[in-house]
């Protein structure tokens, strides 16, 4: 049965953007979502406007019926996609009408149902313990019983390319089965995830030449070729693209949705999402991280965080003349933005473009370039580090512009004290003796260890004079040790992370002392933020 998609079929179904993050990612080790938060991601990706969201196995597992239970009530409104529920043909020798299992997926009240179907001769024969007559009358059977109930199918082909390379005519019977009986989409699935992109493409060019059935394509990513095989298919005549969130999946994960949408938007011209959502991809990819309890990937392609970094002083001097001519796309179009990590390997053109990033306009002052640059290259060859210090480093560029911005305490003294009594417990004090707006301040304070201490009793001793100190929060505490020749003499580096209802912002600190390190770091961040509260004064 040959299938081809009418003219002026809107593009929303002339090519199908489905994510499986909620049942397929859902397997990732590690993660484990509420129905709650199965809702919230399902919000995330309807608002992003792919074509379709898979929930989940309803009557194979209690959370994913209770998810479409919930969502058919009311609680998941979607405006862009379409909602789908996954699940199994027939069994065999069983009759559809009562397989229970496909009962489920009708009772999911799901518009689309996703059935999976073995494709593989010796799946077939081996898992299933039948032959390849009853499997594709099972395929055949559930996908007719469901479209007669009025619902969509698309047939997941598992182990397609598997079994195809070891058996083609089967494979085939049983994508033949399931569109001759109604599926839309029959999804060629390289579930073992160890085929690569020349030959995912040859095979989705042959099978569509010789059924003319509309393609779709699952890839895992065991070979670190998910991405890359998705896009192969889709060139090849898929047009119908099955990914997960982040690539969240089993064992090394699937194809990267967000990885997989920008190379389709911005590289082979597809207008798979609704206007203007491409920009949402950097925010919808971090705030499903989120609820999956998992950090970011700063190096994720299109929406890490340093996917637009740029660190080599090479890169920097080119970017300065276009910025275009490092970076594969305008940052901001998939909601990311371009960043210039200043290092040891910084020129005078990484100060200048980290300075504009700044705000700070520095194409007139090559003595504050040369300078800069200079005095960044010998603090890291002592051990600081300002690629993630922007605070500390802005601060040094000032020092060099003459703008260094009053600090706003001078130190006389402190002192920190451990105690560890005999049942066990620690306790930390510490006090700190500064002069702060003309005036001698003395403040101790309590913590649960020196450098809580020792921030609680400057903030004590700074807040009669800056009230802003109450908005000012410890964010995150990073300890790196870097080895000397001997390891009771190594450097110790602080990376200090604050932040207010506002922003947060990095400050370094490095010293033998891990106390001393940490107090040049909060130094830092609260010098940062006098600086800011001024400007903010100021301008007021």
């Amino acid at each position: 049965m040959v299938r081809t998609t009418p003219a002026g079929t809107p593009l929303g179904d002339r090519f199908h953007l489905y994510d499986t993050t909620l049942r397929d990612g859902a397997q990732r080790e590690g993660i484990s979502y509420s129905v709650t938060e199965k809702l919230a991601v399902a919000r995330l990706l309807d608002e992003l406007g792919v074509g379709f969201i898979e929930g989940g196995w309803p009557g194979a597992l209690p959370k994913d019926t209770e998810f479409f239970a919930r969502a058919a009530d009311g609680e998941l409104d979607l405006r862009h996609a379409a909602l789908v529920a996954f699940g199994a043909t027939r069994k065999a020798g069983v009759p559809v009408e009562q397989d229970r299992q496909v009962r489920a997926l009708l009772d999911s009240r799901a518009p689309v149902i996703t059935l999976v179907a073995k494709a593989d001769l010796r799946h077939i024969t081996a898992a299933l313990r039948t032959d390849v007559a009853e499997n594709c009358a099972m395929v055949a059977d559930t996908v007719r019983f469901l479209v007669r109930e009025g619902r969509r199918v698309f047939l997941d082909a598992e182990h397609f390319f598997d079994g195809y390379h070891h058996d083609p005519d089967c494979a085939l019977r049983v994508l033949d089965a399931a569109v001759t009986a109604g599926a839309d989409v029959a999804v060629l699935c390289d579930t073992n995830g160890g085929r690569l992109p020349l030959e995912v493409a040859e095979t989705v060019g042959e099978v569509a030449a010789r059924t003319g059935f509309r393609l779709g394509i699952h890839c895992q990513d065991d070979t670190s070729c998910a991405v890359a095989n998705t896009i192969a298919a889709v060139q090849a005549g898929a047009s119908h693209a099955q990914c997960t969130a982040n690539g969240y999946g089993e064992r090394a994960g699937n194809a990267d949705l967000f990885a997989v949408t920008g190379n389709l938007v911005t590289k082979l011209g597809l207008p798979v999402l609704p206007p203007g959502a491409l920009a949402e991809l950097s925010r919808v990819s971090h705030a499903v991280a989120r609820i999956a309890n998992l950090a970011p990937n700063a190096h994720q392609a299109y929406v890490g965080n340093s996917a637009f970094a740029h660190k080599a002083g090479l890169h920097a001097s080119a970017i300065k003349v276009d910025p275009e001519l490092y970076n594969h796309i305008v940052p901001e179009t998939v909601g990311n933005g371009m960043r210039v990590l200043v290092t040891e390997m910084a020129g005078q053109a990484s100060i200048e473009l980290k300075g504009r990033e700044l705000g700070l306009d520095l194409a007139g002052s090559p003595e504050v370039l040369r300078c800069s640059a200079r005095r960044v290259k010998e603090l890291e060859a002592q051990g600081w580090s300002f690629e993630s210090a922007d605070a500390s480093l802005e601060l040094l560029i000032r020092a060099e512009m003459a703008e260094a911005p009053e600090a706003p305490f001078a130190l006389e003294s402190y002192r920190v004290v451990l105690d560890r009594r005999q049942d066990g417990e620690i306790t930390s004090e510490a006090t700190v003796r500064v002069r702060v707006a003309g005036r001698r301040v003395i403040a101790t304070a309590e913590g649960n260890g020196p450098v809580h201490a020792l921030d609680a009793a400057l903030r004590e001793a700074l807040r009669p004079a800056y009230p802003w100190i109450a908005s000012v929060g410890l964010v995150d505490y990073k300890v790196s040790i870097l080895p000397q020749e001997q390891g009771t003499d190594a450097i110790t580096r602080v990376l200090v992370e604050s932040g207010d209802e506002e922003r947060t912002w990095r400050t370094v600190g490095v010293h033998p002392n891990i106390v001393e390190a940490s107090w040049l770091a909060l130094c830092d961040a609260l010098a940062y933020k006098s600086m800011t509260a001024a400007a903010l004064t100021g301008a007021a």
